[in-house]
């Protein structure tokens, strides 16, 4: 393992920990956002509802991939039945084939905040927005359902139905308290017949959400949809998939730590690629430097005289070299080895005059060839030699 790879892979372990500290201590964010998806868990989504909508009517409901224009100009015979259109921006061509199956004996119920005006012009109504934040219950005008009713006090729609026909039954409403005793109702809720079948049209989407549904205790939202007629319903989900995705992926990508540790994953195998991608440089072979062998030399030489015996020899050349270091470096006339050369040897060294004198004594043995030389001669004039020159 390179160096710079073990620094890449610190670097990437310390952001890794860093993010995982920022993660653990991270607050949980909810998502408001009123998308109505039949696959969100959120507050506003319709998971709950897409969970329970088969039970709700009764095993008849089926859920259609497809808009309108584009599932009717393939069933050419369908036979009377429900539309269920939740919170869909549908195009103009679907609205009509919605229209034409209400006008020839279906029914439509149309969970929408806001309504295309074509719609509007032909079943004769408008929907009204009122920006007012105040908190309302949902009722029906069926005293025998006066018991069912739900509160809306998170993120209120206040819309409701205006400018409505005379033949328009209004089911449900909205109720605000006013100022002291009085109370406001606006229509949330009505029933318009159009031709041979009926269009159910209601403004309040919110209420069959998850949080609702999850708060709410009351049968509500069941007698919400027992006004419908006792038949196959078909729910228009549009492009939005209805069942559970089949990437292999899935899983990991609808958790957001296992998510996050995925897009981390990839990032760092990205980094280490690019990294890993610049060119290296080729090896470069050690040299190594040429030995100096004078060392070597000298001891070879030594360990031939010390075999070879002659002391006499090794005597006069270390005389010979003391006496050279003496003129080179302190500059010492070694021509007579007198008492003048003691005494200036003796000045500038330091060393006892006595030493000195012995020292001399043992030069001028060994430059005398015919002297008798002993080992031990040769061993004490080197110890000498050697305190003098340090």
């Amino acid at each position: 393992m390179s160096k710079n790879f073990k620094i890449y892979l610190g670097v990437f372990l310390v952001i890794l920990a860093i993010m995982g500290i920022f993660q653990i201590n991270k607050k949980p964010i909810v998502d408001w956002r009123k998308n109505f998806d039949p696959n969100s868990k959120t507050p506003f989504g319709l998971f709950v509802f897409n969970k329970e909508a088969d039970h709700l009517f009764g095993g008849t409901l089926e859920r259609i991939n497809q808009s309108p224009y584009d599932y009717y100009s393939k069933e050419k015979q369908t036979p009377k039945h429900n539309i269920l259109i939740i919170e869909k921006n549908l195009d103009t061509e679907s609205w009509r084939k919605i229209l034409d199956k209400v006008n020839t004996g279906s029914s439509a119920m149309l969970i929408s905040r806001a309504l295309p005006a074509m719609l509007e012009d032909s079943l004769q109504f408008r929907l009204w927005v009122n920006n007012s934040d105040t908190t309302y219950n949902l009722e029906f005008t069926d005293v025998k359902l006066k018991n069912d009713t739900l509160l809306i006090n998170r993120l209120p729609d206040s819309r409701g139905f205006t400018k409505i026909n005379k033949s328009t039954e209004i089911i449900g409403y909205n109720k605000t308290s006013g100022f002291g005793n009085d109370e406001y109702k606006n229509a949330n809720f009505i029933k318009i017949k159009h031709g041979q079948g009926y269009f159910y049209l209601y403004s309040e989407p919110s209420a069959i959400s998850n949080y609702y549904l999850l708060k709410s205790r009351s049968a509500y939202h069941t007698k919400l949809f027992s006004f419908l007629p006792q038949q196959k319903t078909i729910w228009f989900t549009e492009s939005k998939s209805v069942g559970n995705s089949q990437s292999p992926m899935r899983f990991i990508l609808s958790n957001p730590p296992l998510r996050y540790a995925l897009y981390i994953a990839i990032l760092g195998l990205a980094l280490f690629m690019i990294f890993n991608a610049k060119r290296k440089q080729r090896i470069v072979p050690i040299v190594e430097p040429l030995k100096n062998t004078s060392l070597e030399f000298v001891k070879s030489i030594g360990n031939l005289y010390l075999q070879e015996g002659d002391f006499h020899d090794m005597m006069a050349k270390k005389a010979q070299y003391f006496l050279h270091k003496i003129r080179l470096d302190l500059l010492i006339d070694t021509s007579n080895l007198d008492e003048e050369f003691i005494k200036k040897l003796h000045l500038k060294t330091g060393v006892k005059i006595e030493a000195i004198q012995e020292a001399v004594s043992l030069i001028k043995k060994a430059q005398d060839p015919y002297s008798n030389v002993m080992k031990e001669d040769f061993v004490k004039m080197n110890s000498l030699l050697d305190d003098i020159l340090k």
